[in-house]
């Protein structure tokens, strides 16, 4: 168990955060900073360790902000775990012409984390700490009617990779995450809460968080918490039709989801 530790977990209000944050209050001597978009009202009197923050991660001074909230709420000790969980989706056919809409999703799953990286590499100053990435199986392979979520995992996929080639961060053990499906209120934002089918497969959200934090307490580098993926891509390796076959049968979903949402014009 993660105990004794000054910890930032973002979006610890829903979804894996909030299974992650269940499991983090139990340390001894955990004190935990919870920034979240309306965090406030889901984590307000939630535990006594955990001081919520309601702020928008996707921009440089969200960013900035929770810093110097932690820097206020851990006395000027140094953050020990910083879990950059807060990420969303988009399910739907990229067939539009919409700016601010692709700058949106960019700006929350991939240039925060990214800029995060570079501010608590200032921070720890050489000190140990941890930064942990929810990043997902997306970031890994794409799936059709998640064109711009499966970009901007797969740009923090790289990012990480080159972080690590790079290692001139020897003292901060990067942990990332990579869920599959996840049974959460995560898909009910993607679609503006018109019901879809989700991907395969579907894992709870409480098997996952426990898996990650076990992966983070034993300093994992990858948490895979699906062994089925991790099985599936070796297979699709040695044998590409049989990801063909599994990216058809996903895409007919996406053309039912179309489907149903002309029905419904």
């Amino acid at each position: 168990m993660i105990t004794n530790k000054n910890i930032v977990l973002t979006g610890a209000s829903s979804g894996i955060g909030f299974e992650v944050l269940k499991l983090l209050v139990k340390g001894d001597g955990n004190k935990i900073l919870a920034p979240s978009l309306n965090s406030v009202e889901k984590l307000t009197g939630f535990a006594d360790n955990v001081i919520p923050m309601d702020v928008d991660v996707g921009s440089k001074e969200g960013v900035d902000s929770i810093f110097e909230k932690a820097a206020e709420v851990f006395g000027g000790e140094k953050i020990d775990l910083f879990y950059a969980n807060a990420g969303f989706p988009y399910f739907e056919e990229f067939n539009y012409t919409d700016w601010d809409r692709i700058e949106r999703i960019f700006n929350v799953n991939t240039l925060s984390p990214i800029y995060t990286y570079a501010k608590y590499r200032e921070h720890l100053d050489g000190r140990e700490g941890i930064l942990a990435y929810t990043i997902s199986a997306i970031g890994q392979m794409a799936m059709p009617g998640y064109a711009l979520y499966s970009a901007s995992k797969f740009g923090l996929q790289g990012f990480q990779e080159a972080i690590r080639v790079e290692r001139d961060n020897k003292n901060m053990q990067l942990t990332c995450l990579y869920p599959v499906a996840t049974d959460t209120n995560f898909f009910k934002v993607a679609a503006d809460g018109v019901e879809f089918e989700k991907p395969f497969p579907v894992q709870q959200p409480d098997v996952v968080a426990r898996k990650m934090v076990a992966g983070i307490e034993k300093g994992k580098k990858f948490v895979s918490p699906c062994g089925l993926f991790a099985l599936s891509k070796v297979l699709m390796g040695i044998c590409p039709p049989v990801r063909t076959v599994y990216w058809n049968l996903e895409n007919k979903k996406l053309e039912r989801f179309k489907a149903k949402i002309k029905g419904d014009k």
